[in-house]
């Protein structure tokens, strides 16, 4: 048997292996060792197998056999810190929190939300409607700095009345001398419960149903 054969040989089996999955990386290293033995018995004696040549097919082993181990290893560290994470954010339950929505809950004359600005403005416009799409409070908020704002609406109305308890949702515009600033609407919520998913850790709302953890605000 040829050298060529035998590496063809070896290259067909470590391809073959690979499309096993990473479940049988022993097998595939026992595999190697034993066609890299055969290929060594049966090397032609008049043109034999160069030392370099067997080194390098050891540090590839070697290699693939560390990027496995440490693919293990952030695996396993991926898996603590998420469950790390589940177990802090068990903290938040009762807590209240704002993260991206365009909805508010008004109660008992009060309704709170919030607004993520990327920059400063020089106007903030809120503008609230029921749930036909009616308008039924604007305000000007003027100036505002960039970050997270936490706001409340009291539930009076553009003519001047009190509006029902009940949700309704809201919009907003901001600008900065007279261009546009894209600004994020937020709702607030009360997290009810902890999960997790493809996601990551997950908290479950009162009234909007389950948001990441990583898109959240601010918390009070």
């Amino acid at each position: 048997m040829s050298v060529s054969s035998v590496q063809n040989q070896t290259g067909s089996a470590t391809a073959a292996g690979a499309l096993t999955g990473a479940s049988s990386v022993q097998a595939m290293q026992n595999q190697f060792l034993t066609l890299l033995v055969t290929q060594m018995q049966n090397q032609d004696p008049l043109n034999p197998m160069d030392n370099s040549q067997i080194t390098t097919q050891l540090a590839q082993l070697s290699t693939v056999n560390g990027i496995d181990n440490l693919n293990t290893t952030m695996n396993s560290l991926s898996a603590a810190m998420l469950s790390s994470q589940v177990l802090q954010s068990a903290g938040l339950i009762g807590k209240q929190v704002l993260s991206p929505g365009s909805s508010m809950n008004l109660q008992n004359g009060v309704a709170s939300y919030g607004v993520d600005l990327p920059q400063a403005v020089d106007n903030l416009t809120v503008t609230i409607t029921d749930s036909a799409g009616n308008t039924v409070k604007t305000m000007n908020l003027g100036a505002e700095n960039a970050g997270t704002l936490s706001l409340s609406w009291d539930g009076s109305t553009n003519s001047g009345a009190k509006a029902a308890n009940g949700t309704y949702q809201f919009s907003v515009k901001a600008s900065q001398g007279g261009s546009s600033v894209a600004a994020t609407t937020l709702m607030q919520d009360t997290v009810n419960s902890v999960s997790q998913n493809a996601q990551g850790v997950m908290l479950n709302l009162s009234n909007s149903g389950a948001v990441a953890l990583s898109s959240v605000k601010q918390i009070s």
